[in-house]
């Protein structure tokens, strides 16, 4: 029975040729502006190199201070001080690591001028981050509290500075400073703000961030859970560790704020904090709900269209469908039919949709709107694709086929295509 819906629906797609390339270019185009969004949201927070664990991973973004009598809020990375005094003394997660968000830096080579991007690290922040070493290796712990003058580039600034990436124990003058190279890494994308940068030196050779003894300061904190299962118990401890945190010059502020978060969690925490500042609430719930309505909306128009196009060509089926009632066809037989073409029809669109995706990705990787950014169609991204396009065939295929049931035998012999 499949087998013969299957062929019914090829023909019918091919005899209105104009009618499919209609139906195929609302389902393609909209699936590939779906997929292109999906690539690009899954490049910046899915699990590739060098957050392969990103499901073990929780990042801490902000301190907010609520000032007294209703002054406002104040919002900064926290500092050293705070990182080493109270983070680094959680017994749950398995490792803390600290990064500045890449800074701009300087050096000069032969010929030009070579604008860097710095950030400064410490020595667990490598070993919680995999990223892919071409050549020598991350600098150590001990490296960092001795501060030493070493460094870690990127391929793109090995090739820039000394034209090869076989450079590990030479030295690389940034900012008037010399260093020397510890190890060469793969390019990371500026879109992976928490691995990112072209350049990273141990913190402590900045005595600002040392000597500073504010809760408030410039480092991200990763913290690495001993298994993803673990993961809310060490958010939990976090927040049990902030209410240890004494409130500086308790006259002036009037309460303190900072979570441990997933890497999802802790954008939408910051983005809907409009009417909850605290932030108590991490909008999980409410980002994917916008997502998925905007989704949905987006869908709909072509879905509607679709519909519309499907009903009139119920029409003009309306001799065919006569003819199978008359013969003693069910009504479920003809929603089952009418169900299977719609699928053959958004399964065709959706194969276009993601070669269209891919193709669209390709243009977009070659004007490199974001430094070192690859974006590409990810199994998981592939998933959602088939999963959308099978919504997409259903979501446009149940009222026709509803209505096409619903026809009455004798008036859709005499092609009115009345129903019953």
């Amino acid at each position: 029975m499949l087998r013969s819906y299957l062929k019914i629906a090829w023909k019918v797609l091919m005899r209105r040729k104009f009618f499919t390339f209609i139906s195929l270019f609302g389902v393609s185009f909209t699936l590939m502006i779906l997929l292109v969004v999906m690539a690009i949201f899954d490049h910046a927070v899915g699990a590739a190199a060098p957050l392969k664990r990103v499901d073990r991973m929780l990042f801490v973004n902000t301190m907010r201070h609520q000032m007294a009598d209703g002054h406002g809020w104040m919002s900064n990375p926290v500092s050293a001080h705070f990182v080493d005094d109270y983070v680094r003394k959680m017994k749950t997660p398995e490792k803390v690591g600290v990064t500045t968000v890449s800074s701009n830096a300087t050096a000069f080579t032969k010929s030009k001028l070579l604008p860097l991007d710095l950030a400064y690290t410490d020595g667990d922040f490598w070993q919680i981050m995999d990223y892919e070493f071409l050549g020598g290796r991350a600098f150590t712990g001990a490296e960092v509290t001795q501060a030493q003058h070493v460094c870690v580039i990127n391929e793109a600034t090995a090739r820039a500075y000394f034209g090869t990436t076989d450079v590990v124990g030479r030295a690389i003058e940034i900012d008037l400073k010399r260093y020397r190279v510890a190890g060469v890494v793969r390019n990371v994308s500026a879109a992976q703000i928490y691995a990112y940068a072209d350049v990273w030196v141990p913190y402590t050779l900045n005595p600002q961030y040392t000597k500073d003894s504010r809760l408030n300061g410039e480092f991200l904190v990763v913290l690495l859970a001993p298994s993803v299962a673990a993961v809310p118990a060490v958010s939990a401890e976090y927040q049990q560790m902030m209410k240890r945190v004494p409130i500086p010059q308790p006259k002036e502020v009037k309460a303190i704020y900072s979570y441990a978060d997933p890497i999802v969690p802790g954008v939408t925490r910051a983005v809907f904090s409009t009417n909850d500042p605290s932030l108590h609430n991490d909008n999980l719930t409410k980002f994917y709900a916008l997502v998925g309505g905007l989704a949905l909306l987006f869908m709909l128009l072509p879905v509607l269209n679709l519909v519309n196009l499907n009903v009139t060509r119920i029409l003009e089926r309306s001799g065919e469908i006569g003819v199978r009632k008359a013969f003693g066809a069910a009504g479920s037989d003809l929603v089952g039919q009418f169900l299977v073409e719609n699928l053959v029809l958004a399964l065709v669109g959706g194969l276009l949709g993601l070669g269209l995706a891919a193709g669209a990705l390709a243009l977009v990787n070659e004007a490199h709107p974001v430094a070192y950014a690859h974006f590409s169609l990810s199994w998981s991204v592939f998933g959602w694709g088939m999963v959308l396009t099978l919504v997409f065939g259903l979501m446009s295929g149940v009222y026709p086929a509803w209505k096409m049931s619903r026809l009455n035998p004798v008036a859709a012999l005499r092609g009115s295509g009345e129903q019953k």
